[in-house]
């Protein structure tokens, strides 16, 4: 799920938080040997032209009227005017630039227009404003005010096998509303196997029955087919209440029934759904751990590789120009400006990777910036900037680029502070760099061990090179995996490249910490950790 998001300079930090739910129908099918496999972006208007991605959903293989399963969570202010842009691409490769992808539409509203119809239905257009075929959007407007969700511990026995000797199953959970039943919850695959155990998941009780634990959730059993054309196994109707029911000894079960069939004079059930565990529990949100004191640890780490280019060049991307800039330097400004309020020490390490050190001559992939190793900490974001201008012409631009000695320098402390039991840190890494990573396996390795830690790492690409392996370090469709085939618990790499926002350092914070509030609550939620400062209250079970 998208969330959170910088509030824009002079607005009030509270605000409602608003869930979207986003589905299109009719979209033009612009594959030839099979249908579109569309995503939807969302952007949101900062000033005039400028435009940042806030989020994008999930891709759907072959699939012309979509119901995407991940949401936005966005904070809606009453007294401003918040323009929206809701795009969706026909997804034809494995880059994250959606601009090589096949445009299927666009509705460019308000969020004020959004949450005073509830659910909006409206015509997808092309750039041109002409109509995008017969293709809609409907966009449903939540507001958050319960912060419960669901943890479901979740299998199936004895399915029918839906090809020769086997399926390959998956679950969708459907909240009833006034209009229809509304998708709240799509599992993962699980390929040939008619007994298959989900990996357990989450879903808030607002999308799951708006809180009513007497409400009916009606649970669907497909066959995934890669065409898109999946085949219902089975379906059945029960309320959150008698879920709960459910424990490891005595799971809670319910017949997969396919409605045509039960005519059949031997027919008795499609499989069976075994719900092992469904417990409720209040989550906390990021403002929750922000106010109950924990901290946000910032550490930057600056690429000064030798593809940046010799430093008193003005082509270099390390050039600092006469008014005392470069993308570097913005960067640090755009990111540094928000997250130092939420650390009260306003002290942070910053280092360097790739350069020769004017003492000793070698190589290093992890040097404070201040050459003070005991004491690498720089005094607020002006004290970022004066060490590195000061460092600037005493190093030597070298390489190769390793970003993992970084990342596992960071992920010792977070492991650390995970080992307190306590959610009073929170780490997060700004990786500022100009290009390919030459450690790539050691890379991943490093971000699948820091998944499980209270860290997040942020990448901001400078320059005009290809970016393509940052992107897929930022896993939003498929989680990371390591070259020995662990997979990360959860996304904590954001990549942004700087190009994207032509000097709009308000664009591009909300864009690279949009992501950041819902990591640091989810990761703690997970681990049923309260905020540090809420003494009296006992995490729900």
């Amino acid at each position: 799920m998208a969330s959170g998001g910088a509030p824009l300079p002079g607005a009030t930090h509270w605000a409602t938080k608003v869930e979207l739910t986003i589905s299109c129908e009719n979209l033009m099918d612009m594959d030839v040997f099979s249908k579109s496999d569309p995503l939807c972006a969302l952007y949101i208007n900062t000033s005039g032209s400028h435009w940042y991605e806030f989020g994008r959903t999930e891709m759907i293989l072959n699939c012309l009227n979509p119901k995407f399963a991940k949401k936005f969570v966005v904070d809606y202010f009453f007294e401003t005017v918040q323009k929206m842009k809701f795009c969706v691409y026909d997804i034809d490769n494995d880059t994250y630039d959606l601009g090589d992808d096949d445009f299927l539409g666009e509705l460019e509203c308000t969020l004020g227009q959004i949450v005073s119809n509830r659910q909006m239905t409206r015509p997808l257009l092309l750039k041109d404003k002409r109509p995008a075929g017969h293709g809609t959007i409907t966009i449903c407007a939540e507001e958050i005010t319960d912060t419960r969700v669901a943890i479901f511990e979740v299998s199936g026995r004895r399915l029918d096998k839906k090809f020769l000797w086997w399926s390959d199953p998956f679950l969708e959970l459907y909240k009833q509303t006034e209009t229809g039943w509304q998708l709240a919850h799509r599992t993962e695959v699980v390929n040939n196997n008619v007994n298959p155990v989900w990996r357990p998941f989450r879903v808030s009780l607002r999308s799951l029955c708006g809180g009513e634990v007497e409400r009916p959730i009606k649970v669907d059993c497909y066959d995934n087919h890669v065409s898109g054309a999946h085949d219902l196994i089975g379906s059945f109707k029960a309320t959150l209440a008698e879920m709960q029911m459910g424990t490891h000894v005595s799971p809670a079960e319910f017949e997969c029934i396919i409605p045509k069939k039960l005519k059949k004079k031997n027919y008795k059930n499609s499989g069976v759904i075994c719900i092992k565990n469904c417990q409720v529990v209040k989550e906390y949100t990021f403002l929750d751990y922000i106010m109950g004191g924990c901290q946000i640890n910032f550490t930057i780490a600056i690429d000064f590789t030798g593809s940046n280019g010799d430093p008193s060049s003005p082509q270099s991307l390390h050039y600092i120009n006469p008014e005392g800039y470069n993308e570097y330097l913005s960067a640090i400004w755009a990111v540094g400006n928000v997250v130092q309020d939420y650390n009260s020490t306003k002290m942070f390490p910053v280092f360097g990777f790739g350069a020769q050190l004017p003492s000793t001559l070698q190589v290093s992939h992890e040097f404070p910036i201040n050459f003070n190793p005991a004491n690498p900490f720089c005094a607020g974001i002006e004290g970022v900037v004066q060490a590195y201008r000061q460092c600037l012409p005493r190093l030597k631009l070298w390489g190769p680029t390793n970003f993992s000695p970084i990342i596992n320098h960071v992920v010792c402390f977070a492991r650390q502070a995970l080992h307190q039991n306590t959610a009073s840190q929170y780490f997060v890494l700004l990786i500022i760099t100009d290009g390919v990573i030459t450690d790539m396996d050691q890379t991943r390795t490093a971000i699948v061990e820091a998944s499980r830690l209270p860290m997040s790492i942020i990448i901001v690409g400078v320059g005009g090179a290809d970016f393509s392996e940052m992107e897929f370090l930022d896993s939003d469709d498929k989680l990371l995996s390591s070259p020995r085939g662990d997979v990360a618990s959860r996304d904590i790499v954001q990549f942004v490249p700087f190009r994207d926002f032509q000097g709009n350092s308000v664009a591009l914070a909300q864009s690279v910490l949009a992501e950041l509030p819902d990591q640091v609550a989810s990761f703690f939620n997970s681990y049923k950790l309260k905020p540090p400062n809420i003494l009296t209250e006992s995490y729900p079970s």
